[in-house]
């Protein structure tokens, strides 16, 4: 087996820190891998539930029984509680008393592993080749269960205050805790959110070159915002003439969110969906093949 072999996958999209673009990078991962394959799930187990009430399931967030703990605690088949969103595009929504299942979870016999049993290994490459998790933003067996369920961890950012300290409490205390136990690779690091110049906006820059600079840089940042020594000294001299790099600030991502639709059904022209057809890209060969060689 080659390196990057297209096979079913599953992936969480996780970050212990809130605002970084987290559901919106889940959605509109899920979405486009739904687009290139024809069907893709995504979890929401994010007790925020923000995913779910955004798409419009609110009766299902709010619903008397709660699904999520019959899936995981009980005997609930986990087809029972699977809605579609789009064509295509499937969601298994959280529900509003999730941080009492992690609480149950803690107790139960394989806590950490019942959404592996449960949920992924049954459908994956069964009824999905490809499940996104949308994971909560903090420590818990409900981030366990999803970085057990998945090997793969997708860290969205944004170019907001704490950035740094984000990015680095997820590999510290998540990532390499994680690895103790079972293997998890980082498939992408994804700035979002940035503005539409480069070479004034510092938080943005300082961003990008935060990432770009890490020693795995090669390997998790996609070629939509791996930018080298050489592409700095021409932004500063005023001659690049490249993409710009990250998924830059879009009203039509914004409204999306607000019209509870992913972004391709929103607005099919945004130039910004050719980063998350990337995203889905990297999820379905497992890794970024990159596309020039970078020397940073």
């Amino acid at each position: 087996m080659s390196e990057h072999d297209t096979q079913p996958r599953a992936v969480a999209v996780g970050v212990l820190k809130g605002g970084f673009a987290k559901t919106t990078t889940a959605i509109n991962l899920a979405r486009e891998l739904a687009h290139r394959n024809e069907s893709a799930l995504v979890i929401d187990l994010d007790d925020n539930g923000h995913m779910t009430q955004n798409l419009g399931f609110i009766e299902e967030y709010e619903a008397e029984t709660n699904h999520v703990h019959e899936v995981l605690l009980e005997d609930g088949d986990v087809r029972d509680a699977i809605v579609s969103v789009v064509d295509g595009l499937d969601l298994l929504p959280a529900h509003q008393d999730l941080e009492d299942v992690q609480t149950q979870l803690k107790n139960a016999m394989g806590g950490s592993t019942r959404l592996n049993t449960r949920v992924v290994e049954p459908l994956l490459g069964e009824e999905y080749d490809y499940i996104v998790v949308d994971c909560p933003a903090n420590q818990g067996k409900l981030n366990e269960n999803a970085l057990y369920a998945t090997n793969n961890l997708i860290i969205p950012v944004r170019p907001e205050t704490g950035y740094d300290s984000g990015i680095h409490n997820t590999v510290n205390r998540l990532v390499k805790e994680a690895r103790q136990y079972f293997e998890l690779d980082i498939l992408a690091v994804v700035p979002s959110g940035l503005s539409q110049r480069l070479d004034q906006d510092r938080r943005d820059r300082a961003l990008l070159q935060e990432i770009n600079s890490m020693g795995i840089a090669d390997s998790v940042v996609p070629n939509f915002c791996r930018i080298s020594d050489d592409d700095w000294a021409a932004i500063d001299e005023g001659t690049y003439d490249g993409p710009l790099p990250g998924i830059r600030y879009r009203s039509a991502i914004d409204d999306a969110n607000d019209a509870g639709l992913p972004l391709r059904d929103y607005d099919g022209s945004c130039d910004q969906l050719s980063c998350y057809g990337e995203l889905a890209a990297i999820v379905e060969t497992g890794g970024v093949v990159r596309e020039r060689e970078v020397v940073a």
